[in-house]
């Protein structure tokens, strides 16, 4: 089972997309959260220790994540998926991007 941490800025949009799209995925446990004060789903050392691999949508997400919880990220793997904040929830485009973005790193799928 691998854990998938998706991380965006307030995650209402990006990273919450990412989470249910691939929650439907075998073998794939997901989480999402933002890293801004007021994000619905603020980041935690919890959820970071938990996750095998960290999606951020932007390089800004991991600098800030970088800087804000260095302590907790010595062995995690960290990869920015440069998408922009520009997309719905659940929009048809983003979850097309995601999939081709996120699936590749994942092998067997």
């Amino acid at each position: 089972m691998k854990k998938l941490l998706f991380i965006c800025s307030k995650n209402k949009l990006r990273s919450p997309t990412a989470e249910a799209v691939f929650a439907e995925y075998e073998g794939l446990e997901t989480d999402s959260a933002g890293l801004d004060h007021y994000a619905e789903v603020p980041v935690s050392t919890e959820a970071i220790e938990w996750a095998d691999i960290i999606f951020v949508m932007e390089q800004s997400h991991k600098r800030k994540l970088t800087k804000n919880y260095q302590a907790f990220l010595k062995d995690k793997k960290i990869i920015c998926l440069d998408i922009p904040d520009e997309f719905s929830y659940m929009e048809p485009a983003l979850i097309d991007i995601l999939k081709k973005k996120v699936l590749p790193l994942l092998g067997n799928y």
